[in-house]
């Protein structure tokens, strides 16, 4: 029997995240998943990510957006390389839209530096983009895009550097408390520790134990495309923001071109439920590239569809599309993070501050009570 003082299970965005705050206050601290560091099977992968703090989703996110930022700025100054690119973001759409007029009254709540711009300013701006003349547009200078799979190395590192036990290829077959204690049951053997974080992603339905709520994990795509031209491109990082367009059609969002693969774009709404994330076909479906190329032929006619890379990644959403964050309802000595609902990944960093408060204190500062975990019961 392998005894630790807290015990991670997965250690993807939020459990490499959580594994480093605690590993850092001094817990013997175990972080087991199944999967080599920064696999590409959960949620976790797929070049680069939007972080963003004029949050439409829910104005309360926007102290933790504000704290996520400092921490993603000082694990930069930790680990010696760049995380999080200040590319900016254009949102549109029509100015009552989800997005344009919950981005505003977020920025309003919480005094954030954003700029209104109308269709025909943005397009003056950024002439790569195509806009109806009666939508409205927002732009946030201080918003942009974090490396994803470098980010959760990055917690790693640090992770190990301060003490923590990183064991890959270990699956876990499920958990217990006994005594007060949790113990974990895997292939690699029995471990046991005061205190468990539950970081399952896609694979949270079978491992959270809570009878509430339905999770759907559901498959999404990744989609790169050529740039046109091989030098001064409109479309390449440093003259194109990141973008989230609120179109009748579905909510696509995409990156500048940070690499050779070019520009990626993606859908935010849909997706294809998966019933269970070990079988996920990760081929290119048809029927969302041809979604995705009808956007860009819309909304950026002039990148073209030479398709560079695709990528299949999975959201696990609750039925309100906000976090599972808290303590567990039945079990104090559980802590855990789960149904992201495909906009979590900005957060890890904060988060795994937030699952390090509960582990070692039973509670936290930040204000996650509209997160919890029990709120379905």
């Amino acid at each position: 029997m392998h005894t630790f003082d807290a015990i991670v299970v997965g250690s993807g965005g939020m459990g490499s995240a959580a594994a480093c705050h605690l590993a850092r206050r001094g817990v013997r601290v175990l972080a087991l998943d199944r999967f080599p560091l920064a696999h590409d099977r959960g949620s976790s992968h797929g070049q680069t990510r939007l972080i963003r703090l004029a949050y439409y989703e829910h104005p309360d996110y926007v102290p933790l957006l504000l704290r996520a930022r400092d921490l993603w700025l000082d694990l930069e100054a930790d680990v010696g390389r760049t995380l999080l690119n200040e590319s900016g973001l254009l949102a549109a759409g029509p100015a009552t839209g989800t997005v344009v007029a919950g981005t505003l009254a977020s920025a309003r709540a919480h005094s954030l530096p954003v700029e209104p711009l109308s269709a025909r300013a943005a397009v003056a701006r950024w002439p790569a983009f195509r806009m109806p003349d009666d939508w409205q547009a927002v732009f946030e200078a201080r918003a942009g895009h974090l490396a994803v799979e470098d980010c959760v190395r990055a917690h790693a590192e640090m992770a190990t550097r301060a003490g923590a036990t990183l064991r890959h290829g270990v699956t876990v077959h499920g958990w217990q408390i006994e005594d007060g204690r949790a113990l974990v049951r895997t292939d690699a053997g029995d471990f046991t520790a005061g205190r468990l974080v539950l970081c399952p992603g896609p694979w949270a339905a079978g491992l959270l134990r809570l009878p509430r709520p339905p999770l759907v994990v559901l498959r999404k795509s990744l989609f790169w495309y050529a740039l046109p031209h091989a030098t001064a491109s409109p479309y390449a990082a440093g003259r194109l923001p990141c973008f989230a367009f609120d179109t009748p059609a579905g909510f696509f969002y995409g990156f500048p071109a940070v690499d050779a693969r070019g520009l990626k774009v993606a859908e935010h709404t849909g997706g294809r439920p998966v019933t269970a994330a070990d079988d996920v076909d990760r081929g290119i479906d048809p029927h969302e590239r041809q979604r995705i190329e009808g956007w860009l032929g819309d909304h950026l006619p002039g990148l073209g569809t030479r398709l560079e890379g695709h990528a299949a990644c999975l959201y696990t959403m609750t039925p309100d599309h906000h976090f599972l964050l808290g303590l567990h309802p039945d079990h104090p000595q559980v802590a855990l993070a789960a149904g992201l609902s495909g906009h979590g990944f900005k957060f890890a960093s904060v988060v795994g501050e937030i699952l390090a408060d509960l582990a070692t204190e039973g509670r936290t500062r930040h204000p996650i009570d509209f997160l919890s975990p029990g709120r379905f019961a």
